[in-house]
């Protein structure tokens, strides 16, 4: 069946054989020693944005993928939180990562401020536990337009590895494009996924799709 993909910001047992439990061990304090920390950064600029054309084609597993450039972006941003994807759509692994980003007021605050910052299902979610923990960035409106849930599409196999290697509390610089994506087969089954390109929006659809063409871990 054809399919859109879209994300968004959102507001507010039987036994184990030994070996088996050692291995998940293994990969649950893996995964807690390299999901990151809750950081904070000044003066971050917002994203940079501009009007852009241009478009890639190329076959990924078994289908054909267009990425077609709406914007080009520029964005240095603190990392608040990474979800990695499994597997089971060629949008998956087109893009396995999101990114949960902030820039201004709220990387700036987010030690000071109790955010809990999560994501799922490609949205991202966050609360605090009183509004009145605002104040320091302005409101509830103002936590989305300084941050972002961003879809990462790496452009190569160089920024794709550079971008499993992103953890929270980083400090990222991503250059590339916002993008709108569709991928098709002969037998008719497809995906679709087009960016937000506007920071006003929130829920549903309001995710960046970037196409990163360069990426760099500055702290």
């Amino acid at each position: 069946m054809p399919k859109t993909i879209r994300g968004g910001r959102q507001l507010n047992i039987k036994p184990v054989p030994i070996l088996i439990a050692a291995a998940l061990i293994v990969i649950a304090v893996y995964g807690i020693t390299h999901m990151g920390h809750r950081g904070m950064a000044t003066g971050l600029r917002e994203p940079i944005q501009t009007e852009a054309s241009g478009m890639k084609t190329f076959q990924k597993d078994g289908y054909t993928v267009s990425v077609d450039y709406l914007y080009e972006y520029d964005i240095i941003a603190l990392v608040l939180h990474t979800k990695n994807y499994a597997p089971m759509t060629v949008m998956d692994r087109l893009a396995p990562k999101d990114l949960a980003l902030a820039w201004g007021d709220v990387a700036a605050n987010n030690l000071n401020i109790d955010f809990h910052w999560n994501q799922m299902s490609r949205f991202y979610f966050w609360h605090v536990n009183s509004y009145s923990e605002l104040a320091p960035v302005g409101s509830e409106a103002d936590v989305s337009l300084q941050s972002a849930n961003c879809h990462i599409i790496a452009a190569d196999l160089a920024t794709r590895r550079q971008i499993s290697r992103v953890r929270m509390g980083d400090i990222v610089h991503l250059k590339g494009y916002l993008v709108s994506v569709y991928a098709s087969k002969p037998n008719g089954k497809y995906y679709f996924w087009e960016s937000s390109t506007t920071r006003t929006d929130t829920g549903d659809g309001a995710c960046e799709v970037i196409y990163v063409t360069s990426a760099e871990i500055m702290r």
